[in-house]
């Protein structure tokens, strides 16, 4: 992109679901709030994504909070990215981390936590938590809100 050149966001269009999470873009908005620490909180109830040696499908309810500097990150963006991984193969892991790491790189926030929390495979639940940065002093950070595995739902 150029120089004074302004990037076309994918929200108010119609765009075509990425054929996989490395084509999806995450698009960044300006923070109109960048003086004030602020939490925000994305949820994907319904996360999926393929086991890498079965080819099944693995299910997570995934819990994305952030503390914004410059930028947001615009949540159809974000809808089209995580819908990406439905016919990508990776282990619950992997994937918890790509996506933590795909929306640091995008907008750079102050701070940054996801919770990955896996249905069962084989009777045992995965459940993977990252965070990286600094928590601002004065910010209330909610808990998950998604309760140990018991029949989740």
């Amino acid at each position: 992109m150029a120089k004074g050149e302004k990037k076309e966001l994918q929200l108010g269009r119609s765009v075509a679901m990425p054929a996989s999470p490395e084509v999806a873009v995450l698009d960044a908005v300006p923070n109109p709030h960048a003086d004030t620490d602020y939490v925000v909180r994305f949820t994907a109830p319904e996360f999926t994504t393929l086991c890498p040696i079965t080819g099944q499908p693995d299910f997570a309810h995934l819990v994305i909070d952030f503390c914004p500097a410059r930028s947001l990150l615009e949540s159809k963006s974000l809808k089209l990215y995580l819908a990406s991984f439905r016919n990508h193969a990776g282990f619950h892991e992997d994937c918890t981390i790509a996506i933590g790491k795909r929306i640091i790189a995008a907008i750079a926030p102050k701070y940054f936590r996801i919770a990955g929390f896996w249905y069962p495979r084989g009777g045992i639940p995965i459940d993977v938590f990252w965070q990286t940065g600094r928590l601002p002093k004065n910010v209330q950070l909610p808990d998950h809100g998604v309760s140990p595995y018991r029949g989740r739902g």
